[in-house]
């Protein structure tokens, strides 16, 4: 089974991690809510959540894929976090799957990761994708690196992490029993 860690700093983005987690474990991928900090996160819209663990517990060796919501608090916060980045660049190296929504894909960008690549984010923190080809779809995947545009997106921007994981069929499975239309690029 794969296994997915998203990662939850103070003032997160509520839609874009809580809508991942749910469509993940609805399909069937494990995924640990991980904060950065303590246990107990509050998004950037005062909601409250507490996570399965924090980054000191985590073994990196056992997740699939690091998934990171944004939120302007919340995108700085997780950049900030010096021992997140470094696991985020070793999976970087290893071409391990990393997914980033909203603002956060600006930390993918500062970190060199989009360059030739298409990308989508916020769209005030476009100027953040460095090197990349922007994009404005709602997510998109390019090698091992998917990214989504907002908070509006979380829905597309998870069902294509499923997709990456288990295929176009289970995630439009899934689309389809929340009823959800997707939409498919030619």
């Amino acid at each position: 089974m794969k296994k997915a860690g998203i990662f939850f700093a103070e003032g997160f983005e509520e839609i874009e991690a809580l809508a991942v987690v749910d469509l993940l474990r609805r399909a069937g991928i494990e995924t640990d809510m991980i904060s950065i900090a303590s246990e107990e996160v509050e998004g950037a819209h005062g909601i409250r959540v507490t996570t399965d663990k924090v980054l000191s517990e985590t073994d990196f060796a056992e997740l699939d894929i690091i998934i990171l919501p944004g939120g302007g608090p919340g995108t700085d916060n997780l950049e900030a976090c010096e021992e997140l980045m470094e696991q985020l660049d070793l999976f970087y190296k290893k071409d391990k799957p990393i997914a980033a929504i909203c603002a956060a894909p600006g930390i993918l960008g500062h970190r060199g990761m989009l360059k030739g690549r298409k990308a989508c984010s916020y769209p005030s923190r476009e100027e953040s994708l460095e090197g990349a080809e922007v994009v404005r779809d709602e997510a998109v995947q390019d090698g091992n690196i998917i990214t989504g545009r907002g908070a509006g997106c979380a829905i597309p921007f998870a069902l294509l992490i499923i997709e990456y994981f288990k295929g176009r069929q289970a995630a439009d499975d899934l689309a389809a029993e929340i009823i959800y239309t997707r939409r498919h690029s030619i």
